[in-house]
């Protein structure tokens, strides 16, 4: 209980470390590592047309979700599932991989746990929305199951 303690202390700790200069050359300098991954890279550079516009939104998106600047006005959801077909949950990792890499290297140490607590969550939630939802089942999609499976085994009671 105190070593979780002790993590959440420092990832409060590493956003008072974040200073919204620091974020452009941040994601400049992963998505140039994205761009160049071979499994991310045809993803990401066949999605985005405006590679400056884009890393603009993804600044402020940073920006949003780390400093509440508000800045970001998006819906990241919708965006990435246009891209569901290609995306799957290995390449959420190594997204991760990339993003602990950047920012070991350009922040401070308080600074890239921070970040790196954030982005965990964030492509959890992702995969949450992409991969995992929960099909709606209607009281007649229940009712038909339980006809489906009377049938399948006949002469077996449902009570």
């Amino acid at each position: 209980m105190y070593f979780i303690y002790m993590i959440g202390a420092r990832v409060v700790d590493g956003v008072s470390k974040i200073r919204e200069e620091e974020l452009t050359p941040l994601v400049e300098e992963f998505y140039a590592r994205v761009r160049a991954d071979p499994a991310l890279g045809p993803i990401f550079n066949d999605a985005i047309d405006d590679w400056p516009e884009h890393l603009g939104k993804l600044t402020a998106f940073w920006s949003s979700v780390m400093l509440t600047s508000g800045r970001y006005k998006g819906q990241p959801v919708p965006a990435h599932l246009k891209h569901k077909a290609r995306i799957t949950p290995a390449l959420f990792e190594r997204w991760l991989a990339l993003w602990v890499q950047t920012t070991n290297d350009r922040m401070t140490p308080e600074a890239a746990a921070a970040l790196q607590a954030k982005a965990r969550r964030i492509a959890e939630s992702l995969q949450l929305a992409m991969f995992f939802q929960l099909e709606e089942r209607s009281a007649a999609s229940v009712a038909n199951a339980e006809r489906k499976d009377a049938i399948e085994r006949p002469g077996q009671t449902h009570g």
